[in-house]
């Protein structure tokens, strides 16, 4: 019996390591319209847009951040930029991390942000207007370099 115990408690204790291991938003993540790289930026993480998913013919690499409220920048690539900001690169116990605010392509503006990473591996991204929220779930990815400089992705094996 008291090895029955002594074998539970070490299984316990491994599964709650590997959870915490888990308790990362680093590294790529698929959202409705891109892939975005989210990594450190000294205290804070920042989250890169990687790639664009657009209709065939039209190069990813030559779409404009023409939305954008700074007439400014509106000709930059959105490939590149920053989409968080003023997020601390600490979670919370609940997978939780606040006080950042997210751009939004779309429209080109800044909204308050929440992000939440859930029990299914997915990250859970929502920006806030007043008391309105709206989001979307970023699905993890594995980014693999080719041989011949190529990159290949495709989504981790985790829980819909």
């Amino acid at each position: 019996m008291r090895k029955a115990r002594l074998f539970l408690l070490i299984i316990l204790l491994n599964i709650q390591l590997l959870e915490g291991l888990e308790k990362t938003i680093i590294g790529y993540w698929l959202t409705s319209e891109s892939v975005v790289e989210v990594k450190s930026c000294g205290d804070q993480i920042c989250a890169e847009i990687v790639h664009l998913l657009v209709e065939e013919g039209i190069d990813p690499k030559s779409v404009l951040d023409e939305n954008n409220v700074n007439a400014n920048l509106r000709s930059r690539l959105l490939i590149g930029i920053n989409l968080l900001e003023g997020f601390k690169n600490k979670i919370d116990s609940d997978g939780s991390i606040r006080g950042g605010k997210i751009y939004n392509p779309r429209d080109g503006r800044f909204y308050k942000s929440k992000l939440k990473l859930l029990n299914n591996g997915n990250l859970k991204v929502e920006g806030c207007l007043l008391f309105f929220c709206d989001g979307e779930e970023w699905r993890p990815l594995i980014v693999t370099l080719n041989e011949d400089g190529s990159y290949s992705a495709e989504i981790k094996n985790r829980l819909q």
